[in-house]
């Protein structure tokens, strides 16, 4: 085991197939780029995903938001290049590691943020202040707000919410009071839920966690998702028997409430259990949450397109 250790702390600037640009690209965590696929969230319920101009616009929104996203990355790591160092997984980061210099990482994180900006500004400018103000959150949790209790889980589902939000600032869909919602409610259930299971592996194994959630109690953290749930589901389900021009088929909307319920309380039992990561994570190995969503996905399309 010291020998291991050893390996790794005297080996800090072995490179990576890429090199230092192989590194750049790792550290700007292409694979977090998932997330903003929430963009399409708005032209989907707004049934525009045919409309040839508005997946234009979408689609710089998820490029603009990707941009933006790696920069924030970069910085974080960069700041908290010391204590991944100190970590058993993140000091494999490419920063950490030594393979993107930490002047590199601020470099490479102004000009991905430029590169955003100026894709933002080509959508709309409202995309603009979407990106500022998830720019400038994002900032501050990296400068010190992440240690803060309750301010670190609003921040973080705050990131999920203001993909959605950019969606409709990129395309020009104005956003009901319904789906902010229940993307809101939605985003803090996942983040909560994915707390807890940091905590319970706590509790159970003893395994490092970030000194913050140390604060947090299994229980305020259970009160936290399960209340978020109730509201995210209210809150759909008000939307869902709400009467809306455009939706002919609203009867559908209706019947997508029950695989809607379903799937969240399938995703609790995984929170519940301590065993949710990522939840992109838990969507790829859950089968029956996969088939949940796709049934709620082909509802809501009923609604929609037909």
């Amino acid at each position: 085991m010291t020998e291991q250790a050893e390996d790794v702390s005297t080996e800090p600037q072995r490179q990576p197939r890429g090199g230092l640009l192989g590194g750049v690209v790792r550290a700007a965590r292409p694979k977090q780029w998932v997330k903003n696929v929430l963009v399409l969230a708005a032209p989907f319920t707004a049934s525009k995903l045919a409309d040839t101009q508005v997946l234009l616009d979408a689609a710089l929104a998820f490029i603009a938001f990707s941009l933006v996203a790696s920069s924030v990355y970069l910085i974080n790591d960069a700041i908290d290049v010391e204590a991944d160092r100190a970590h058993p997984t993140k000091r494999n980061r490419p920063i950490a590691a030594g393979i993107v210099p930490v002047p590199v990482a601020y470099v490479a994180a102004a000009v991905f943020l430029l590169g955003g900006v100026a894709v933002g500004w080509a959508a709309s400018w409202q995309l603009l202040v979407v990106l500022g103000v998830y720019w400038c959150v994002q900032l501050g949790y990296c400068l010190g707000w992440k240690h803060q209790p309750v301010i670190d889980l609003c921040i973080v589902a705050s990131g999920f919410l203001l993909r959605a939000i950019a969606g409709g600032a990129g395309t020009g869909i104005p956003l009901s009071q319904w789906f902010l919602l229940v993307t809101g409610f939605g985003s803090l259930f996942m983040v909560a839920g994915k707390r807890y299971a940091e905590i319970m592996l706590f509790e159970r194994t003893g395994a490092q966690i970030r000194s913050s959630l140390k604060k947090y109690s299994a229980s305020y953290l259970r009160f936290v998702w399960a209340t978020s749930a109730g509201v995210m589901i209210m809150s759909y389900a008000l939307w869902a028997w709400d009467t809306r021009p455009g939706l002919d088929n609203s009867v559908w909307t209706v019947v997508s409430i029950v695989p809607f319920v379903v799937a969240v309380l399938r995703y609790a039992v995984d929170v519940d259990q301590g065993n949710a990561g990522e939840p992109e994570e838990i969507a790829l190995r859950d089968r029956a949450l996969q088939i949940l969503g796709l049934a709620w996905a082909g509802s809501l399309f009923a609604a929609v397109y037909l």
